[in-house]
């Protein structure tokens, strides 16, 4: 197996920040107090944390969608299919307070692993996907627990 590719692995490891900076804003008020005076309400706390968990959701719909496009056939129809739900999923299912919408978004990310996987096993997908997938999404479901616990 190839190892990830270091831009992939370093854009990846980037973008767990926000989610991570929710979980952090929200565990720490003086740290959230901070943020809501200088980044404003919508950045802090479980708000950003799920607004950029949503749209993360949505992204990696069109990364599975790019990876149909390799296929032919039954698989590209079922890759074209699948590929929707993660965006789906959260348009429809996250919402309400912050405690269902955190679950219901981890949940998605769950799914979207299964996905990841389906697609890597099609060949689909490169190599080492499935690393930088599993990583990834342990940091965004560790970071979602802090909104779903608390």
């Amino acid at each position: 197996m190839t190892p990830v590719p270091r831009s992939a692995l370093l854009l990846g490891l980037a973008g767990l920040i926000p989610f991570f900076w929710g979980a952090v804003s929200q565990l720490l008020p003086v740290l959230g107090d901070w943020g809501t005076g200088v980044l404003g309400p919508r950045f802090v706390g479980p708000y950003v944390s799920l607004s950029y968990g949503t749209v993360i959701l949505a992204f990696m719909s069109g990364v599975l969608w790019g990876f149909a496009t390799r296929a032919t056939g039954a698989v590209a129809t079922s890759g074209y299919l699948l590929s929707v739900v993660p965006a789906l999923w959260a348009f429809f299912f996250v919402g309400g307070g912050p405690v269902s919408a955190a679950i219901w978004l981890a949940t998605g990310f769950v799914g979207l692993l299964g996905l990841d996987a389906l697609f890597w096993r099609q060949g689909l997908a490169p190599d080492w996907w499935m690393r930088l997938r599993l990583l990834l999404t342990a940091g965004v479901l560790l970071s979602l627990a802090v909104p779903a616990l608390t």
